[in-house]
């Protein structure tokens, strides 16, 4: 099974955190212990990512099914918000095991195939020197001279392991590099979910477009749309207060606990 982290000392239906490509669920531990101050919280590594097994695959279905064996082993349904690659993993599966699925949050991606791909920065955490690496600073200079973006290095080394001997990248590469056609693809699954649905996005990305739109409410007829300004496609750690915000409040608006 996954590798899971829980946050809350609450009972009751868990918020489902499904991270990124090259994420891990410890880059939503503040978000997650803010959330669970009132809710209880599961964050989880993906396959081939952090903690959790390696396999030779990265399919939505296989992510999907990944996900349901955490929801069934905490209980029976959890409300699920995933970013990205982890939000067609969530849609994936609210279509293939809606029963697991109370409410759905999908940040920053729409149910289509994207025609960019991100093997370049599989290529440029293979090329980075680890040979003697044991401090972050270090790492950080030595990836400048091929990923320019700091924030972007900032986001990659969290998934550097230097307390391993030799250090390690805790991300399956080659099996994500073989299996991003499927990453940035969609597979079309045929169905709807029925249950409530935010699809929040980052004022400055175009991840999700207002072309998407049709694709999304077929498959996805309850859907409603948010977006946070100043954001772009990592929203919630461009303006983390106001993604946490913009959550919590769709899922008490959403309640099914709560009589309006």
């Amino acid at each position: 099974m996954l590798n899971v982290l829980t946050y809350g000392d609450h009972s009751g239906v868990p918020v489902l955190i499904v991270h990124g490509l090259f994420g891990s669920g410890r880059n939503w531990g503040a978000i997650a212990r803010r959330l669970g101050t009132s809710r209880p919280v599961i964050a989880v590594d993906m396959r081939n990512h952090g903690d959790s097994p390696r396999f030779a695959t990265q399919s939505y279905a296989d992510m999907a099914a990944d996900l349901a064996e955490v929801i069934a082993a905490h209980g029976e349904q959890a409300d699920v918000m995933g970013h990205s690659m982890g939000g067609k993993a969530a849609m994936m599966l609210a279509l293939t095991h809606p029963e697991r699925v109370r409410r759905l949050i999908v940040a920053d991606i729409a149910p289509v195939a994207y025609g960019h791909t991100q093997v370049q920065h599989i290529h440029a955490m293979r090329a980075l020197d680890l040979t003697g690496l044991n401090a972050r600073s270090e790492a950080d200079r030595r990836f400048a001279a091929t990923v320019p973006d700091p924030a972007l290095r900032a986001f990659f080394l969290q998934s550097l392991d230097l307390k391993s001997d030799p250090p390690r990248w805790k991300l399956n590469l080659d099996a994500l590099e073989a299996e991003m056609p499927a990453i940035v693809g969609w597979p079309d699954p045929p169905g709807t979910y029925d249950g409530p649905t935010l699809f929040l996005s980052g004022a400055l990305s175009d991840y999700v477009r207002p072309e998407h739109r049709a694709a999304i409410l077929r498959q996805f007829p309850h859907a409603r749309f948010a977006r946070i300004p100043g954001a772009g496609h990592w929203l919630h750690a461009d303006r983390p207060r106001e993604f946490e915000a913009a959550v919590a409040t769709w899922l008490d608006a959403t309640d099914p606990g709560v009589s309006s």
